[in-house]
């Protein structure tokens, strides 16, 4: 008694996450879109290969934009991507500040107007 085994983990974990500071940029983003009026709802999967961040303009539509983070792709072209609404891939990278950027000059935008 009061030894703890763990489980054992073969290869990659079982489900991808955020970390704090990443969870925390992609927030910050989301509540300054939110103030300025344009996104209303966010959903979060996190599952085998990739941890996915969505924002959308309403609850019923396709999301606006999907955040995504697969760490298999890390050595590759990055393990960040910004999807667009249709599926197309926006930006891919190796950190979050750039490929959060079109996003940013968007807000500025929306502000603007």
């Amino acid at each position: 008694m009061g030894s703890v085994t763990p489980f054992p983990q073969v290869g990659r974990p079982s489900q991808i996450g955020f970390e704090r500071l990443e969870l925390n940029r992609i927030l910050d983003l989301y509540g300054r879109m939110v103030a300025a009026g344009h996104w209303r709802d966010y959903a979060m999967d996190l599952g085998r290969d990739a941890a996915v961040f969505a924002a959308f303009r309403r609850a019923a539509e396709r999301p606006e934009f999907r955040i995504e983070k697969r760490p298999a792709l890390r050595n590759k072209q990055g393990m960040w991507a910004l999807i667009g609404e249709h599926g197309a891939v926006i930006k891919r990278g190796h950190e979050l500040g750039p490929v959060l950027a079109p996003v940013e000059r968007r807000l500025m935008k929306l502000v603007e107007d």
